[in-house]
């Protein structure tokens, strides 16, 4: 882990390069506490270590089904596909998807030398569980824009503004058409190891796309523009239907899922799954 020394920073943006239903902005002065956090993403041979220690069932399992998209898909996992999602035709619920198979029956973390990238196929709740098995916590959703940010003010992305400096790719998005088209010029069709890319100025690596972050906090695009709201530590709204997460993924292409930016904001059901969903972790600084 490092530590975040925490203070006042911007958090959110004016700019309209986003999507108003997400409530990006507007940019405000926050103020969090000094913590420590995962310098990468938990990855697959973390959350192993976790389920052989705990006997833990995900969300995944239970239901005995998760979203995985569909370009990915083993050839026996195409035989699995439950239905499509009519408003994204791309994501495809099959039966058997889980952390540990993400692709599909046919596909396994261990055979497809996945260890060392993200876990995902983990809803909330189970993020949750495998952070109190290590003492941690997940991130509110101030605290995990502070550290993204890197102590840079006002950037768009965790290096600057520049998507591609010189040319150089510093995170796993979509390049190409999507979701027709990946070229595959940032190195990875799919999931990236957590540590490839240069981190940010805090030393974190890969807090813009790979896969989305979990965050502690429900979701309202709003909430941080009334009264009830507090930039002091701000822990979201009390109730909520959908949970926080941030950082985009692999699928985020700028036609379609302009979120792989830090003050960028999206959100999912607590037990929902899907292959682009991980999380990472936290601890006050105090403890």
């Amino acid at each position: 882990m490092v530590r975040i020394d925490g203070g006042p920073f911007i958090m959110g943006t004016d700019s309209d390069v986003g999507f108003p239903q997400d409530g990006e902005g507007p940019a405000r002065e926050v103020t969090v506490d000094p913590f420590y956090m995962d310098k990468y993403a938990v990855t697959n041979a973390q959350y192993l270590e976790f389920v052989r220690e705990t006997d833990y069932t995900t969300d995944a399992e239970r239901y005995g089904w998760s979203f995985v998209f569909q370009n990915h898909l083993t050839e026996e996992g195409s035989e699995h596909v439950i239905s499509n999602v009519d408003a994204a035709p791309w994501w495809v619920a099959v039966n058997g998807a889980n952390w540990f198979r993400p692709y599909g029956p046919g596909s396994s973390i261990i055979e497809a030398n996945l260890l060392d990238h993200p876990v995902t196929h983990i809803s909330w709740r189970d993020a949750t569980a495998y952070a109190e098995w290590a003492e941690k916590r997940l991130p509110t959703e101030a605290e995990w824009e502070c550290a993204a940010r890197g102590g840079l003010e006002g950037c768009r992305f965790p290096w600057g503004d520049e998507l591609k400096p010189e040319g150089d790719h510093r995170c796993n998005i979509w390049q190409g058409e999507f979701p027709e088209h990946n070229t595959g010029e940032d190195g990875h069709m799919a999931t990236a190891p957590v540590n490839a890319y240069e981190p940010n100025d805090y030393g974190l690596y890969n807090v813009a796309g790979n896969v989305w972050e979990w965050c502690h906090d429900w979701f309202s695009p709003t909430y941080h523009t009334t009264g009830e709201y507090n930039a002091d530590n701000p822990t979201g709204p009390p109730t909520g239907e959908a949970r926080v997460m941030r950082g985009g993924s692999h699928l985020c292409h700028r036609s379609w899922c302009n979120r792989y930016r830090v003050a960028a904001r999206s959100k999912n059901t607590p037990d929902s799954s899907t292959s682009n969903i991980g999380f990472r972790c936290v601890v006050p600084a105090s403890e």
